[in-house]
């Protein structure tokens, strides 16, 4: 029983394999987005990191009304800060997104009230959406907040009261992060896209396998050969799990020389993805592409058309691309099934290697258990339907 098993299953596989290499076109579809995503995506972070790095070091200002604020302005420049004069138009151009720098308004009456003991108002204008505009707002605040430190400093000193009475009790901070943790901000959304290389992977693998066999016809002819039907769908099942992780593969290493191209100095400080991080990448991603090669031909084996298993697998394409989303919505906030989800339990596990953080078996193993389960119940669901098709 088992040579036969294994010599249908050897030859399924290897006509798979066969059938998926001869598709050039939909071969570089998949491996060209696979090898580049990689490097563009750590190009398109570390442009923005080093951006924001770029702003900083220009220590500049956009500020209305600054001139009648003689004293503010003599604080802000001596923090080594340059002011200059907001456009006429810079609600509109942060709106737009145009202006990437928050405005500070200062009142006519500044100096009045800082002379006469009240609290002039001032105004840090900016938009929420505009991403870069938002991030200058806590540095505003912060000098403003610096100096007004300095003028009650000065007021107490000239009562003779001493400064540290408006310092009781010191402050400070203490990071329990990693350089790599720290990192992970600006690099969650990898585990993603490494996921979708596994997804779409599978997919086409999985359709062509299916759907695609019985809309050219081929797919009949091979199930009333008296090889088991079980081997026949093994083979194709490998073959299909072999196409996701082969793309995994390239995603994954392609984070590798994509290091190299980062602008940012900070970033690629923190960021460390080498050859140990690329093997416990392309091993989470194992259960997952098992998992999803028995679903996906589950699905697409019930329908008659390419077309139609496309739709059907909407579903499973949407589910595990907003999988990941739960993560980035409630970060820090990991339950203990999240790891028994599909996508998320992946994405969770990823992100500790980010972090650098050891993976244990206590998690790695729901994961695990969910993959064998998916992939046993699809390959029964595979089976039957090729048996159904052959009894009609």
């Amino acid at each position: 029983m088992n040579g036969p098993f294994l010599k249908a299953f050897r030859t399924v596989f290897a006509k798979e394999i066969v059938d998926a290499l001869r598709d050039r076109r939909t071969l570089l579809r998949l491996l060209v987005p696979a090898v580049l995503m990689g490097p563009l995506l750590l190009m398109l972070m570390s442009g923005l990191t080093a951006s924001l790095q770029e702003r900083a070091e220009q220590r500049e200002l956009l500020a209305v009304g600054i001139e009648h604020a003689p004293t503010l302005r003599n604080y802000l420049e001596r923090q080594n800060y340059t002011i200059k004069a907001a456009p006429a138009d810079y609600e509109a151009q942060l709106r737009s997104s145009t202006l990437s720098d928050p405005v500070m308004v200062v009142p006519a009456d500044f100096e009045t009230l800082l002379a006469g003991g009240e609290a002039p108002r001032i105004e840090i204008v900016t938009d929420s959406a505009n991403q870069r505009a938002e991030a200058g707002v806590g540095t505003i605040g912060r000098l403003l907040q610096g100096f007004g430190s300095e003028r009650a400093t000065l007021t107490l000193a000239m009562r003779g009261i001493g400064a540290r009475q408006l310092q009781p009790v010191e402050v400070q901070e203490r990071d329990l992060a990693s350089l790599q943790a720290r990192s992970t901000r600006l690099t969650q959304i990898l585990p993603m896209f490494i996921m979708m290389a596994v997804l779409y992977g599978a997919l086409t693998a999985a359709l062509d396998s299916t759907a695609g066999e019985r809309e050219r016809g081929s797919l009949e002819p091979l199930l009333v050969n008296p090889a088991p039907h079980a081997a026949i769908v093994a083979g194709k099942w490998a073959a299909v799990m072999m196409a996701g992780l082969a793309v995994a593969v390239l995603s994954n290493l392609s984070f590798l020389p994509g290091q190299w191209l980062m602008r940012s100095d900070a970033l690629a400080a923190m960021f460390q993805f080498g050859w140990s991080e690329a093997l416990r990448f392309l091993l989470l991603q194992i259960p997952l592409a098992a998992g999803l090669a028995a679903v996906l031909m589950a699905l697409a084996i019930r329908t008659k058309t390419f077309k139609e298993a496309q739709a059907s697998t909407t579903l499973v394409v949407t589910a595990i691309s907003l999988a990941p989303v739960v993560a980035i919505i409630h970060p820090g906030g990991e339950a203990s099934w999240h790891l028994w989800v599909p996508g998320l339990g992946q994405n969770l596990l990823m992100m500790q290697v980010l972090k650098g953080e050891p993976l244990t078996f206590a998690k790695v193993m729901p994961t695990v258990i969910v993959g064998a389960a998916l992939t046993v119940a699809g390959l029964a669901l595979v089976a039957r339907s090729m048996r159904a098709a052959v009894a009609r």
